[in-house]
């Protein structure tokens, strides 16, 4: 299933004659040169960068992903093979050579990089599955020792560490965040990765582990809030949401309590929701914090208070996200079950679904919470088939 330039080319020269143009016309429309159309359409030369596909995508008025592999045939694919492309472009690396004139630069590998971004925001999974083997690619083949190609490395880095753990690839992920973490520019950089890093080691059951690197880094960026900027209160606010988080999850209460008072405070400091240089991941404030003492409630096991607190949310507070609202939405379906209101649980489940149908069923939280529901009932609707028959419970 891996791509290749030669099929490449002959989807890229199909397109552009059914569009009735000629190499020339694609090249002047795109943006390229005469010799890169034809080199790339005759599968000589080497590689063809990310950048340059994209523009070909827009001048042939395709997306992307449609260049690279078609969508139907990833999103069929079992989850291990899916990712191994990317696995293999982030373990192995190998060095690629590029058509003659066509090779990365710092500038194209970040537009070509913030064009993907919103495929991650919206867990768009199979797009990401084709686009990100490129994009490590071309990131691996900028010189280190240019900051501006450092700094994008490092946030392709963060991305793809954070989609590998949302999807279980926890090995591929630790490499890619430990990579990050080591070229961040700075320490608030560097609290990104860490920030995720810390979600993968709670995901693999390192509760302590989980703890103890929050709470380091936590002390290390810690402000003052009299005087704090927005992003030193976001950073440090996610280190004590993630010591909060673990210490839950390990039984100790009041360690639990304590950090999540102290990302209260940051959050009352900010008075709003703020992403750090624009990164969707680290969206911190008031919202986020009342998710996340939800998620706490929801481990303890006081499904009335989970409810409880979800009802003082404010619906637009926040855009469901896999990372935010969405994952809190799973915490309220589970409280619903936990409290046999199961019509309520499912509802929430279709709501989650519409919204998400990718991320859904790479959670194990929403098919016990299905399983739990559906083993009550006698008879199944016809969305509840659906539903199970899309996240994988058996019926």
């Amino acid at each position: 299933m891996s791509e290749t330039p030669t099929m490449l080319g002959e989807r890229v020269r199909d397109l552009r004659k059914r569009r009735g143009l000629s190499q020339q016309a694609l090249a002047r429309a795109a943006r390229l040169s005469h010799s890169t159309v034809r080199k790339l359409e005759q599968g000589t030369g080497g590689e063809t960068r990310m950048e340059t596909v994209r523009a070909l995508a827009l001048a042939l008025r395709v997306p992307t992903t449609y260049l690279l592999r078609r969508d139907a045939e990833v999103a069929s694919l079992p989850t291990e093979e899916r990712w191994e492309p990317v696995r293999a472009a982030l373990l192995r690396a190998p060095a690629a050579e590029y058509i003659e004139g066509d090779a990365p630069t710092p500038v194209g590998v970040k537009a070509a990089l913030q064009a993907a971004e919103p495929l991650f925001s919206e867990d768009r999974f199979a797009d990401l599955a084709v686009v990100l083997p490129g994009l490590l690619r071309d990131s691996e083949a900028l010189d280190e020792s240019d900051p501006r190609s450092r700094a994008v490395r490092c946030r392709l880095l963060q991305l793809t560490g954070w989609l590998l753990t949302q999807t279980r690839q926890y090995e591929a992920a630790e490499r890619a965040l430990a990579q990050a973490t080591a070229m961040s520019a700075d320490r608030l950089d560097g609290s990104a990765s860490v920030n995720t890093t810390a979600w993968l080691l709670m995901r693999t059951g390192q509760l302590t582990k989980a703890r103890e690197l929050a709470a380091r880094w936590g002390d290390d960026i810690e402000p003052r809030l009299s005087r704090a900027t927005p992003d030193e209160l976001s950073s440090w606010g996610w280190m004590m949401l993630r010591v909060s988080a673990a210490s839950v999850r390990d039984a100790q209460p009041e360690q639990a309590a304590h950090a999540m008072r102290m990302a209260c405070s940051a959050a009352a400091a900010l008075g709003r929701e703020h992403a750090p240089r624009g990164d969707f991941l680290r969206s911190f404030g008031p919202v986020t914090v009342a998710l996340k003492r939800a998620e706490n409630a929801a481990i303890a096991d006081k499904p009335d208070v989970v409810l409880s607190l979800a009802r003082k949310i404010p619906s637009g507070g926040l855009r469901a996200t896999s990372n935010n609202r969405n994952r809190h939405l799973l915490d309220v379906a589970d409280a619903h079950a936990r409290m046999r209101q199961y019509g309520q649980a499912m509802e929430v489940l279709y709501g989650i679904q519409d919204v998400s149908p990718e991320w859904l069923p790479q959670q194990r939280y929403a098919q016990d919470i299905a399983t739990r529901v559906i083993r009550k009932r006698r008879t199944l609707t016809p969305d509840m088939r659906r539903l199970a028959d899309a996240i994988g419970v058996p019926l």
